[in-house]
């Protein structure tokens, strides 16, 4: 097994700083690999081989120190993981293998800069919203950890069980927890992908499951309320009355993807469409209501897009989408407050009254989840080839009768 130490080389100038290196011994083969850190042979102690700090120095100095002993420490842990790992896969790796792959990976192997890096790729496959996802979770066990990184290899059991408790404490509820501690696993589990670090399961005792959340459906006769109030004197209400009924209208489409229907999406009375979610295609027929509410606001917009979203050119389209949504969702509670609703209504409530009613009325759960352009659905599909969706329609079609 190789051995790694710390050494000081002082300056050939008296009263210079001298540099710390690293030591790398492999099969009585040394190499040496430098550092930007500089310190006075006085805050150096040859025994211990260790950096000091001195009482007398001053604060800006004492800071400068101790930031080097943290650096140095780090560093060493990334060099034995390095020379870990080479042993427990063949244990044939030459001293240059060490330094090139230390060298390599010098952000790889900490949790946050491995996680920008996987959050920076999403966004360049243009998975805008998972990207999102991830910096949130990054963001939170960023704060947990006081902005202190941690090595992958230290990423542990124990370390994952302190931040589960430590969000209960801060009154997240269990299925946000379960998510930040998905996307945590897919992120480590990529790590052990690229052999980064070695699988030691660090979630096995921590919850990554999905609790049954509060109901976010609302009954047939609770969406036709809504419908029939008069909003003519609050437009602000009106349109995000609108927005909502539309979303209904087609099936429980997703905000994201009604911002981005275009006007050329919508031929020979179909509008077809890719979820953003999981690029399924799918297609709905055109009904009148839906197209009172596109004929309403068709002069909202100076863009390609059908709906009065997305409507500056010139401004940033997630923007925005996001903007509108958080709008709507806020104009949404007083609309459920005037339509005498017990629930807090928001756009997505939309998506489950569908299925909701949709299941009320003895549709098939198969029709339903094709209808919803759901990916997750695996037992359905197994049973069941592709929809028409024509037999898809006549579901929506009977829904939108009773209103």
């Amino acid at each position: 097994m190789a051995s790694v130490k710390v050494k000081f080389r002082p300056s050939s100038i008296d009263g210079k700083e001298g540099s710390i290196c690293y030591q790398v011994i492999h099969n009585r083969v040394v190499r040496q690999i430098r550092t930007d850190y500089r310190i006075f042979e006085n805050e150096w102690n040859g025994k211990t081989l260790t950096v000091v700090v001195p009482v007398w120095a001053s604060d800006e100095r004492k800071n400068y120190l101790q930031s080097v002993v943290r650096c140095i420490e780090w560093d060493i842990k990334r060099l034995r993981v390095i020379i870990s790992l080479y042993d427990k896969r063949n244990g044939i790796y030459t001293t240059d293998d060490i330094v090139a792959k230390f060298d390599k990976q010098a952000n790889e192997q900490s949790l946050f800069s491995f996680m920008q890096e996987v959050i920076g790729q999403l966004k360049r496959l243009n998975r805008i919203r998972t990207s999102e996802t991830y910096a949130a979770t990054l963001s939170s066990f960023m704060k947990f950890r006081n902005g202190q990184d941690i090595l992958l290899c230290e990423v542990n059991s124990d370390t994952m069980m302190l931040y589960e408790a430590w969000l209960k404490t801060k009154g997240i509820c269990p299925n946000t927890v379960s998510f930040y501690m998905r996307i945590l696993r897919a992120v480590y589990n990529r790590a052990v992908e690229k052999e980064l670090v070695e699988q030691k399961h660090p979630f096995k005792h921590v919850y990554t499951g999905i609790d049954k959340t509060v109901k976010r459906a609302v009954p047939l006769k609770a969406i036709k309320r809504i419908k029939e109030l008069d909003l003519t004197l609050k437009p602000h209400l009106d349109y995000a009355r609108d927005m909502f009924l539309f979303s209904f209208y087609t099936r429980g489409m997703s905000f994201i993807d009604m911002a981005y229907l275009k006007m050329s999406d919508l031929k020979n009375g179909v509008i077809t469409y890719r979820r953003k979610k999981t690029s399924q295609q799918l297609s709905i027929k055109w009904e009148k209501c839906m197209a009172e509410i596109v004929t309403k606001y068709k002069d909202r917009s100076a863009t390609q897009y059908l709906l009065p979203i997305i409507t500056d050119p010139l401004a940033d389209e997630r923007i925005q989408y996001r903007n509108a949504l958080c709008r709507i969702n806020v104009a949404l509670k007083e609309v459920a407050r005037l339509a005498s609703l017990s629930i807090p209504l928001t756009m997505y409530c939309g998506r489950h009254s569908w299925a909701s009613i949709a299941k009320s009325k003895n549709i098939p759960i198969s029709v339903i989840s094709e209808g919803m352009g759901h990916d997750s659905e695996e037992t359905t599909r197994i049973y069941l080839a592709s929809l028409d969706s024509n037999v898809i329609d006549k579901a929506n079609s009977l829904i939108l009768k009773d209103l």
